[in-house]
């Protein structure tokens, strides 16, 4: 049996910024430091910064007065931002910027006139933070019934967002049966679904016609993680989420030749590592890694005060 690894995996600039931002406000503040949200879905990211010092928090009725808090990478609404300077909390955001990108969208297109058709999954976090730009003018889109089920006056105008971790095949499939629903919706002018997602899912293409079986590294409620094995199984390879090596089901990998490795934006590579380790232990013999581009894409942190 051999492995073979998707490239590029794990960790996008988004989730490198927001995990340094808890870092570095750790070591200038001293713990506790307060975090809205998982900073990102996984529970080993979670698990480590939990150690250090983070305080991690579902809404800021729980954070004393005054305390630092950070906002987690996918993005908040602004009753948030509000409730935090009202009880003067001395706050750090750590929204992605590709959501905040998707945040000003909202913000401008509605200012314009436009109704906002949003595609997305109820209740994420990310989701909840786009609709609370503006409720009262967003619509949200789960999958083509929903699609088909949405109405805009004959002269409204109306734009098609999305949420930034979607699987570009489904999304795709939704845009086509809103744009034939409504023909005068819109698009941005560049799409929503960021790089990283785009590139990961991408990788996954690339290897399906090599592998029996992919493994995908990231914990349950990774959205872009899921997706990645939609991905797969949309192309007839079974696949299955791991949050770690003990996640690996036993059928797994019975009467497996070849099987796949990747991992979500939110996974770091030591839990790939590890997954990798115990595959060595149950018979695979070679490891190969697949080609595929090199990102290079940094976001630099905000400015902390003193």
């Amino acid at each position: 049996m051999q492995a073979l690894i998707a490239k590029p995996r794990g960790f996008c600039a988004g989730v490198e910024r927001a995990i340094r931002i808890v870092e570095v406000a750790l070591a200038r503040y001293g713990g506790p430091i307060y975090v809205r949200k998982e900073i990102v879905h996984n529970s080993h990211v979670v698990r480590r910064l939990r150690e250090a010092g983070a305080v991690f928090v579902e809404e800021l009725d729980e954070v004393p007065a005054g305390a630092v808090t950070i906002l987690s990478a996918h993005g908040s609404p602004p009753e948030v931002y509000a409730e935090a300077r009202a009880r003067g909390l001395r706050l750090i955001d750590a929204t992605c910027p590709l959501v905040t990108k998707v945040h000003k969208e909202v913000r401008r297109y509605v200012r314009a006139g436009y109704r906002i058709v949003l595609i997305g999954h109820a209740g994420h976090d990310e989701v909840v933070g786009t609709m609370g730009q503006a409720p009262h003018a967003t619509i949200l889109v789960e999958n083509v019934a929903d699609a088909e089920r949405v109405t805009l006056g004959r002269h409204e105008r109306g734009v098609i967002l999305t949420q930034t971790t979607l699987s570009q095949d489904d999304t795709r499939e939704i845009v086509d049966a809103l744009r034939r629903r409504c023909p005068q919706l819109e698009l941005p002018p560049s799409e929503d679904i960021c790089y990283a997602t785009q590139n990961r899912q991408n990788a996954i293409k690339r290897i399906t016609d090599r592998i029996d079986v992919l493994l995908v590294v990231g914990s349950p409620n990774s959205s872009n993680s899921l997706r990645l094995t939609e991905v797969a199984k949309a192309r007839g390879v079974r696949a299955y989420l791991i949050d770690g090596p003990e996640d690996i089901p036993d059928e797994a990998l019975r009467g497996v030749g070849t099987v796949g490795v990747s991992s979500g934006a939110s996974a770091p590579e030591e839990v790939v590592r590890a997954v990798l380790g115990h595959l060595a232990e149950l018979g695979v013999r070679t490891i190969e890694e697949s080609d595929g581009p090199h990102e290079g894409v940094v976001f630099s942190l905000p400015t902390l005060a003193q």
